[in-house]
């Protein structure tokens, strides 16, 4: 029986059940991890400026994404080697969206295969590509999406290069992914240009998610190139150190945008809190990956499901303190700027944390 009641018991069962190696790929970031503590610092400057006296009686937290109805207006993100927390894989993550009631952005870089993960649930999923292969490979692969009945294409652009992410790299651990890429396939994923994307939107001819935007310029571009969703990410600070949050980069972004697009955020999303403050600067849908981990390594589906059930508490209790009564209600009149009042990190959100069972 899974009888969590916050995130926090969820975050300490799974290190409980996670070896050293699986545990660092999942909460470590590259290098200093400056990136990884600027993604959670970004949401920890922003304050609520709550109204009152507002019916909130009712409080519907739900959207519409992808012609999808969402529970609430976030997403599975896409994580590369599911079936080291759970062996069920992306299968697991795929059934407890579909029974909360979310979408799912299956990785290509996790098991089972992608047309076993689409026949899981009767729910649309996405599915997110890293180009590893030239364009035979890449229009098979992308041939094996459309006939699985995936809904979008997700091109994530921010791999160039496999950074240096020194908590498994001191634990000497490689995810499953890693471990048989090759040379060859690397280099695909540094040869990406934006004709490149072109041609892969074209051939999908779904509507098409560019993953891993990051300044307002790219976020021009890809409007112009017809970008159905514009994915702003900094690969939850795993990638690219030193650069902003990635709440830091929405508002450029979004000016940048002009409704062209539609937006989706990922990086530092740990509470229902933090939904608000996204969609209030101009993301569509956040996307949910440390915590999605968390969920399905302290009780595969169950645990999944039980994290985002506290979410949903969390963002319902939120916005009806706020005098928010329903998600196209949030703008940036409920939001300001203001100084974190602690050291912020990727667990920062809970600070009952004893501190060896986050290490």
């Amino acid at each position: 029986m899974i009888d969590f009641v916050t995130n926090e018991e969820i975050i300490q069962e799974a290190r409980r059940r996670c070896a050293q190696g699986a545990w660092d790929y999942l909460v470590g970031g590259a290098e200093s991890e400056t990136t990884l503590r600027r993604n959670r610092q970004a949401f920890d400057k922003i304050a609520f400026r709550p109204r009152i006296l507002v019916d909130v009686s009712h409080v519907d937290t739900s959207t519409t994404f992808l012609g999808q109805k969402l529970r609430i207006p976030a997403i599975f993100a896409p994580i590369g080697s599911l079936q080291v927390f759970d062996p069920a894989g992306a299968v697991a993550s795929t059934q407890a969206a579909t029974e909360f009631g979310i979408m799912h952005c299956v990785s290509s870089a996790t098991l089972p295969a992608l047309e076993e993960t689409a026949a899981a649930t009767p729910t649309p999923k996405m599915f997110q590509l890293y180009v590893q292969g030239d364009d035979q490979w890449t229009q098979d692969i992308v041939k094996r999406v459309v006939d699985s009945g995936y809904v979008a294409l997700a091109l994530t652009v921010d791999v160039a290069h496999y950074s240096r992410r020194e908590r498994p790299m001191l634990s000497r651990y490689q995810p499953p992914t890693q471990r048989t890429r090759t040379t060859t396939q690397r280099s695909h994923l540094a040869a990406l240009t934006w004709d490149t994307m072109d041609r892969i939107k074209s051939l999908a001819g779904l509507p098409f998610m560019l993953k891993g935007v990051q300044t307002a310029e790219d976020a021009e571009i890809a409007c112009d190139h017809g970008v159905d969703y514009i994915w702003v990410s900094n690969h939850g600070g795993r990638q690219i150190d030193h650069g902003l949050g990635s709440l830091d980069t929405l508002p450029e972004i979004a000016q940048a945008v002009r409704g062209r697009a539609k937006i989706v955020l990922d990086g530092g999303i740990q509470r229902g809190s933090d939904i608000i403050k996204a969609i209030a600067l101009g993301a569509d849908v956040v996307a949910l990956g440390r915590l999605q981990g968390w969920g399905i390594a302290a009780g595969g589906v169950a645990g999944a499901v039980r994290m985002l059930e506290i979410l949903e508490d969390e963002l319902t209790c939120n916005m009806g303190l706020s005098g928010l009564t329903s998600i196209d209600q949030i703008t940036s009149k409920y939001v300001c700027k203001t100084d974190p009042v602690a050291w912020s990190h990727e667990m920062s959100s809970w600070v009952n944390m004893p501190t060896p069972r986050i290490i």
